[in-house]
């Protein structure tokens, strides 16, 4: 009960950073994505996380060339 509070306080937070996201969306979201979680076990939790990391430096790099990028 406490963790899906706290998931939900966290995805309203990261719903106010997101535009075009409602508090209610991303507070849905933090509770769905803490169940997800819970049922992947370790090495589906160790995947996820890489799968994070390899789309976070996708975007970098492509923001890096947008902002690069003669206009």
């Amino acid at each position: 009960m406490i963790g899906k509070i706290i998931s939900a306080v966290v995805g309203k937070k990261i719903a106010d950073r997101t535009p075009g996201m409602s508090e209610g969306t991303g507070a849905l979201l933090g509770v769905a994505a803490a169940t997800v979680m819970r049922r992947m076990g370790p090495l589906g939790m160790l995947a996820a996380a890489g799968g994070t990391w390899v789309v976070s430096r996708a975007m970098k790099k492509k923001q890096a060339r947008e902002a690069t990028r003669p206009t």
